[in-house]
């Protein structure tokens, strides 16, 4: 069946919804529920379960729930037994000063860039505190790694973003120098490197909803912004003991080394780490074993709204792929394709099925064995290609408001993902006309 325009209508609802209401969970049920009404028609109800199913089943899911139940239980220990606060006052003694502290954070992404989960998560945490005294609204420090996380992950070859990506395009043909080469071109991801450093440092003025944020603050207001209930998952802010840098240090250390020895597993690394946090809290008398299992379920839940909502976006992404919803953009935009516009439409194309489905993996999925195959006919610079695509999963996954990179930063930075999502919006748009101009220039040269 032909659905036509009508696969855009879940995506409607939500965006309007969610824009009208400020409630994200309610419109990401609502629109589910929409979206099965679009396939289903009057047997929605049994189909509405099937796509339940469908969700729960998603290997992809799945993946995201072990990872956060994971990093729930090692930053919930992490948290009880001292170790993130030693961590903090580590960094503490040297992050003196807005333009310092941010630039300490800036750097701190780097060290994380395995994963965007951990670098969200371990980041904002570690932090949030610290920023909190140096007068820096939490909107900036979400906005900050956001966007970091993400850039890294598809920046630096060995992450498990771009582990995936190259999988993708070596099943066309391409290679790992084809990916390595294409780097330079990932103008997004490479320009928020270069902004998050600019703002960090006070170079760049702020602008929009960031501005607010800090006058906020300087007029005495609170870092942490009034809207922060009901939308991300329930953090623990009860400060503990100080323990040695150590019990942080290692744990994080041993979790990215796994990860890249085990072919950028992160499944892998989460339970590497959180087996040497039983030896080292355990051993060091930290913690009892039982005090240390309540803490890995206490962390686990704490992840539940978050894995809720991410839940319900799978399933209306059931529903958009039942609906084709993606080959519907595709084929809408294939019509004014020419070599020189080429790697402009993939990075628009790519962007906004992203935005729309907050599958970054899945939208690789479909629209790179069809993109790479059309380029090649048409005689396209495949780097430039993988470079366009890459970006607009940058863009895509930091300006969707329910992806659940967006939701991971939310989680630790305790900033609604709206609000997270409309701080950032006046320097992503700066940056998607300065990247749509580069993919022009670059499919005229090349």
């Amino acid at each position: 069946m032909d659905y036509g325009f009508l696969s855009c209508v879940p995506l409607i609802v939500l965006i309007v919804g969610a824009l009208i209401t400020k409630r994200i969970t309610e419109m990401m049920v609502l629109a589910s529920l929409v979206g099965a009404i679009c396939v289903y028609r009057a047997d929605f109800f049994d189909g509405y379960i099937d796509m339940l199913y469908a969700g729960l089943t998603n290997s992809s899911y799945q993946f995201i729930l072990i990872l956060l139940m994971g990093f729930g239980s090692m930053i919930q220990l992490m948290q009880k037994s001292g170790a993130l606060n030693g961590f903090a006052d580590k960094l503490s003694g040297i992050a003196r000063g807005k333009r310092r502290t941010m630039l300490i954070i800036w750097c701190m992404s780097f060290f994380m860039f395995v994963d965007d989960y951990l670098n969200s998560l371990t980041t904002t945490f570690s932090m949030r505190g610290i920023t909190d005294r140096n007068g820096i609204p939490r909107e900036h420090l979400s906005f900050q790694v956001s966007l970091m996380s993400a850039s890294l992950c598809v920046l630096v070859p060995f992450s498990s973003w771009a582990a995936f990506s190259i999988g993708l395009i070596k099943e066309q043909g391409l290679a790992f120098s084809d990916y390595l080469r294409g780097i330079p071109l990932m103008f997004f991801p490479l320009m928020s490197i270069v902004l998050c450093f600019l703002l960090a440092a006070g170079i760049l003025p702020k602008i929009g909803p960031l501005k607010k944020a800090y006058e906020r603050v300087e007029k005495g207001g609170s870092p942490v912004p009034e809207d922060t209930e009901g939308e991300i998952a329930e953090q623990v802010t009860e400060r503990g003991e100080s323990r040695s840098l150590l019990y942080s240090v290692v744990p994080i250390g041993v979790l990215v080394v796994t990860t890249i020895l085990c072919d950028n597993d992160l499944v892998h690394g989460l339970l590497a780490a959180i087996a040497v946090q039983v030896v080292l809290y355990l051993g060091k008398k930290l913690m009892t074993l039982t005090e240390f299992v309540d803490c890995c379920f206490d962390g686990m839940k704490s992840m539940l709204s978050l894995a809720v909502i991410i839940f319900f976006a799978y399933v209306m992404n059931e529903a958009n792929q039942t609906m084709r919803f993606s080959e519907f953009l595709i084929d809408q935009v294939s019509g004014i394709i020419t070599p020189e516009l080429f790697p402009l439409i993939v990075f628009i194309t790519v962007a906004f099925c992203v935005f729309a489905t907050s599958g970054y993996w899945v939208i690789q999925v479909i629209t790179v064995p069809i993109f790479m195959p059309l380029a090649q006919s048409m005689d396209v610079y495949l780097p430039l290609v993988v470079g366009a695509v890459m970006s607009g999963v940058t863009f895509g996954s930091v300006c969707c408001f329910y992806s659940d990179v967006v939701f991971m930063t939310s989680a630790g930075s305790q900033v609604s993902n709206i609000r997270q999502v409309r701080t950032s919006t006046p320097y992503l748009l700066i940056m998607v006309a300065i990247s749509a101009a580069g993919y022009i220039a670059a499919g005229l040269l090349m």
